[in-house]
């Protein structure tokens, strides 16, 4: 029984999202022991981490490592080689949906939705076609969550600012256009899409203030959409999911046209758990508590090892 296995939640780690890896971290671990798993937890070193799991007797791990390393491929990759199984996707899907360029390409190729973007590296010019895409544009690290180097840029004269601060995090830069209209967010836990939920920022976009210091951030759920909207974004929470060999659990990020035409922004494979984050919050709305939650990840993660 899952019950008897000694599980090491991963958090922290080196990436720019640790503290917010620590508070999921704290959460899911407090939680898996309410719900009488025998837990341990570790701010995962990457230098020393198979030293960590076998310190600790780890014989599963519930990763919630976010960002660089921790979702990534490199985590997945020495759990893989220790076979200690573990929450969510694998290596190549954890590196896709962390590759925000990539992934995009990806589902462009199967004719799924998704933003128009361009991709720049240190000393290359925005390409004149971009004009066609008007003002304003996003401009972010192509690997990386949490919003973290992230801009909302207005004109040509915000643009190199705003390049920079993004190459501080990644030496590749994502630069998409803005669709105006509505950010919607689908969970997906063990082959389900929960509920969508409506992000509704106070401030110019959902960044990292909005997502984890606001008060006045709004998230609509039930979400208003209306159930036909409802079930083609979760439909195709399911196919871009699934498109990169998505496992386990995650979040799919979309934006939503002012005629409510779905465009995919990004997936999450290892999403937030802390007290502001999205899929307890949808979970919730369908009545699992947040242990429910946990133990149905547990769950996935040994369904997909048996059956892979």
């Amino acid at each position: 029984m899952t019950e008897q296995m000694r599980i090491a939640v991963l958090y922290g780690g080196p990436s720019a999202e640790r503290e917010v890896s620590l508070q999921s971290g704290a959460a899911v671990r407090q939680a898996l022991g309410e719900a009488g798993f025998d837990v341990c937890g570790i701010d995962i070193d990457p230098t020393r981490l198979t030293a960590q799991l076998q310190e600790q007797g780890a014989e599963f791990a519930f990763n919630v490592c976010h960002g660089a390393f921790g979702e990534d491929g490199h985590l997945q990759a020495i759990l893989d080689a220790l076979q200690i199984p573990y929450t969510g996707s694998g290596v190549l899907a954890s590196a896709l949906s962390m590759d925000k360029w990539r992934c995009k390409r990806l589902w462009q190729a199967a004719g799924l939705p998704t933003t128009e973007g361009i991709v720049l590296r240190p000393g290359e010019a925005l390409p004149q076609s971009v004009a066609a895409w008007g003002w304003p544009l996003f401009v972010k690290p192509n690997r990386g969550g949490s919003s973290i180097g992230v801009s909302r840029v207005t004109s040509r004269g915000e643009l190199d600012a705003a390049l920079q601060v993004a190459f501080a995090y990644d030496e590749e830069v994502l630069v998409e256009a803005a669709i105006a209209g509505q950010e919607v967010t689908v969970g997906i836990i063990d082959g389900e899409a929960l509920p969508p939920i409506v992000i509704q920022a106070s401030g110019a976009f959902y960044d990292y203030q909005a997502k984890y210091l606001a008060e006045d951030t709004r998230y609509l759920l039930p979400s208003g959409l209306g159930s036909a909207v409802e079930s083609t974004v979760q439909t195709l929470a399911l196919q871009a999911f699934a498109e990169i060999g998505g496992r386990g659990w995650g979040r799919v990020d979309f934006l939503l046209d002012t005629e409510s035409r779905p465009a995919l922004l990004e997936i999450n494979s290892v999403p937030g758990m802390t007290s502001h984050s999205l899929v307890p919050m949808a979970a919730r709305a369908i009545g699992w508590s947040f242990p429910e939650l946990c133990r149905r990840i547990v769950g996935a993660a040994e369904r997909s090892k048996k059956h892979g």
